[in-house]
């Protein structure tokens, strides 16, 4: 199910959005802190961010750049401030699309899924995972964060590529190690040790603190 962040102080507003995509089977958070909106978003990891740019304590531009310094994920502008300028500075500011208010529920639930066949299309060449901004390509086998491209190897690859497919779920050792043999690669516990504190090391580096959690005696987790 596509998650969808609906960052809007009009409360009325965020809820019938809300209801309205529900009907389409979307799953929808409402922010209701808009001094840590970044926080919701790393928890909630959406598909698709709803922006508003009037909002208390930073507006939406604020948190538009602060997300695209982690993230890529589409985001769509819903505002009555739709004038040109406002437009243009919402583009520039790295969003998706803008929507001027009031609007037409159909219509939004037509454009937000339209960015959604766009963004997430599994037919299309380029396959990605994504997580708190990190974008494993599936065909080069590298782990893209920040502009910045980082060199896994075989193992690296495949043990992130398992825990990514299954983020919020703890991976067993056991299933990691089968995964790994599958591909003949030799692996027991000592080595599947090496390699994931490896591949922490260099996600540590890259600024992915803590993105491998160690579940003591289960396995490991993304979340």
């Amino acid at each position: 199910m596509y998650r969808i962040l609906i960052v809007e102080d009009d409360f009325r507003i965020a809820d019938a959005i809300k209801d309205k995509m529900k009907m389409w089977d979307l799953d929808l958070h409402i922010v209701e802190d808009f001094r840590t909106v970044l926080n919701d978003f790393k928890f909630y990891n959406p598909h698709i961010v709803l922006l508003d740019i009037s909002l208390p304590f930073f507006d939406g531009y604020h948190w538009c750049g602060e997300i695209r310094k982690i993230s890529k994920v589409p985001i769509i502008f819903i505002s009555s401030a739709s004038d040109n300028m406002n437009i243009v500075m919402a583009m520039n500011m790295g969003a998706d699309d803008f929507i001027a208010k009031p609007f037409d529920m159909n219509v939004l639930v037509a454009k937000v899924q339209a960015m959604l066949r766009r963004a997430y299309d599994f037919t299309s060449n380029i396959l990605m995972l994504e997580h708190r901004g990190a974008f494993l390509n599936m065909e080069d086998n590298t782990l893209m964060i920040n502009n910045n491209t980082i060199t896994l190897t075989k193992n690296e690859y495949r043990i992130l590529l398992c825990l990514m497919e299954n983020k919020g779920k703890v991976v067993s050792r056991e299933k990691l190690m089968e995964r790994l043999w599958k591909t003949e690669s030799f692996i027991d516990e000592n080595t599947l040790t090496v390699n994931v504190n490896r591949l922490r090391k260099k996600l540590d580096s890259s600024g992915l603190e803590n993105f491998i959690t160690t579940k003591v005696g289960v396995g490991y987790i993304v979340e």
